[in-house]
């Protein structure tokens, strides 16, 4: 058996489905993936609906002769970064016995490498990527130090003492390590239950001090630190959120690179990032988004923007 891919998205982050979409196939990926949306279709999507393993309103779209992608329509009150559990179980449970594992990408990731190497990394345990910002936060952090207390009154125990903070968009799960996946789901309805999170809001008014901070991924985390399957952790050059990976690259932050107008960044002192640079290299090619002059266009802009940030960039 081989293993799917899902995403979550609305509105105009299908840009950066497709890119995923296209970066996964140019780099060996075969077989489905799975994005879960709210609102609207992108118009490239495809009409083609059809109930898939009993879920309505499926959207199948033939990105290729050996590569599918399914629209299925989420419904729930969270903001969907905050669902990425949720919706990675209930495939694994509808999926159980057609495949090896999942992995899910947030709709910003372009992939860089042979995906070979992500079938690989699965057989590893759980695979995770470490964060640039707050990357530093070792066994005795206080917040970390705060999160035993939470997984001890939840009657689990620490497993593993991990020393760096962890992004949470991407991660894969195999059959065999789901514990991991309904540790994360536990944690994120722990903060809406016991700490009143307000996980329709994505917005970040919290400082580090709060033990959800950052919502699910800091769901994620705990779950890392009491997971009893193990765990294969990455570093932030996985990401690019550093020089030095060819994993995949994760746009963090506004504007998307589907959104940025590079000049005008320039100006502002905020040269272009190695995501944007993935973005294009993969936007125009299974799926094309773009008319051939408007890439071009995109392209020069983001070579001067480059060249120029050289010299000038704000710190």
């Amino acid at each position: 058996m081989t293993s799917a891919v899902c995403t979550l998205f609305e509105g105009h982050y299908h840009y950066g489905v497709a890119a995923l979409v296209n970066s996964l196939y140019r780099n060996g990926f075969r077989g489905h993936i799975y994005a879960g949306y709210k609102g609207e279709l992108p118009s490239w999507a495809g009409v083609r609906r059809e109930p898939l393993f009993g879920w309505e309103n499926c959207t199948t779209y033939q990105a290729a002769n050996d590569l599918q992608v399914h629209f299925l329509p989420v419904i729930t009150k969270f903001h969907l970064t905050n669902y990425k559990p949720d919706f990675v179980i209930e495939l694994m449970t509808r999926l159980e016995g057609k495949i090896r594992g999942i992995y899910y990408f947030d709709p910003d990731i372009v992939v860089k490498c042979r995906w070979s190497f992500y079938e690989e990394w699965l057989t590893l345990g759980v695979p995770l990527v470490h964060e640039i910002t707050n990357n530093d936060m070792p066994a005795t952090h206080p917040v970390r130090t705060m999160w035993r207390e939470l997984i001890s009154r939840n009657n689990l125990e620490v497993t593993n003492h991990i020393q760096s903070y962890i992004n949470a968009g991407f991660w894969g799960i195999s059959g065999e390590n789901m514990e991991f996946a309904y540790l994360y789901k536990k944690f994120v309805e722990i903060s809406v239950n016991e700490f009143h999170m307000d996980l329709n809001d994505f917005t970040f008014d919290l400082d580090r001090t709060n033990l959800f901070f950052a919502k699910d991924q800091d769901a994620l985390n705990i779950a890392a630190m009491c997971s009893r399957v193990p765990l294969s952790e990455y570093g932030p050059e996985a990401m690019d959120f550093i020089h030095g990976g060819k994993v995949m690259s994760h746009a963090t932050g506004n504007p998307k690179p589907w959104k940025k107008n590079y000049l005008f960044s320039f100006l502002k002192g905020s040269p272009p990032s190695l995501s944007d640079r993935a973005y294009w290299n993969y936007a125009n090619q299974t799926i094309r988004l773009y008319t051939g002059l408007y890439l071009t266009r995109k392209q020069i802009a983001l070579k001067i923007a480059s060249f120029l940030g050289r010299f000038y960039k704000k710190y």
